[in-house]
């Protein structure tokens, strides 16, 4: 089970959430089993703080972070899991059934990591871009005939799993090196990025495909932050190498 200590580091993420009921049924839950850190990104209503539906989390909710972007929300995070149903989607993530993500997380937790869990607005769910940002997409098990849930229900019943689940016979070994935060992915990523439009890789169309294609690939393979810091200086020595010679052609 996790520790206070772990707890502390896992963020709660709602991405353009529409309803503020809902927002409070969230910080409710979170509240139930123990989770303190709230973010919102890109909020419908702007009055969502005032949300009756938090009983028991009132401070909770007072104390949410507010942010305009799903980017700024993760930035700090090693570790981020998007939820949804695969009704209609085809995702380019790692899928994750509920019961199989609290070992992923207490493993990325024992290491010292950050984590967020992240859920998207009630209508349609996590885009494909904001799971571009994400490293699984977890799959809450449900009947067929009605997939998706609402999102303070799909919040409870995460935050229980996460929060109630036995502990492990064995001990969980943590990585050795600690994960990149999604942050320096990013900035890893743009630097890719201008790397590739220096070496005229692509037509400027394909500028949107390759950036997110480029967030996938990075979370997929889970850099270190030291490998991060080390492929970023070999684009930043490729990168000013094209530029030299497009100014300066032999």
């Amino acid at each position: 089970m996790l520790t206070p200590e772990q707890r502390d580091r896992l963020e709660i993420v709602l991405v353009s959430p529409r309803n503020p009921l809902n927002i409070g049924a969230v910080a409710r839950a979170m509240a139930n089993f123990g989770f303190d850190h709230l973010t919102v990104a890109a909020a419908y209503d702007p009055h969502w703080r005032e949300a009756k539906s938090a009983v028991g989390a009132p401070d909770l909710l007072q104390h949410a972070r507010e942010v305009e972007s799903m980017a700024e929300a993760v930035a700090t995070c090693t570790f981020v899991a998007g939820t949804g149903t695969l009704t209609h989607r085809k995702p380019e993530q790692q899928v994750v059934s509920l019961p199989d993500l609290s070992p992923m997380i207490e493993r990325e937790l024992a290491c010292g990591g950050r984590v967020a869990l992240v859920f998207g607005p009630e209508k349609h769910g996590l885009t494909r871009d904001d799971l571009s940002f994400c490293n699984v997409l977890v799959e809450i098990p449900t009947d067929p005939r009605q997939p998706s849930m609402n999102l303070g229900q799909a919040a409870a019943v995460c935050l229980y799993e996460l929060a109630c689940r036995p502990a492990q016979g064995t001990a969980i070994s943590a990585p050795e090196t600690s994960a990149a935060t999604s942050l320096h992915l990013d900035r890893l990523a743009h630097l890719i990025e201008e790397t590739m439009t220096a070496a005229e890789y692509s037509p400027r169309a394909m500028h949107d495909a390759n950036r997110h294609d480029l967030r996938v690939l990075l979370r997929r393979l889970g850099p270190s932050a030291q490998d991060t810091h080390r492929i970023m200086g070999l684009f930043r020595r490729i990168l000013w190498r094209l530029k030299r010679d497009s100014t300066h052609p032999s």
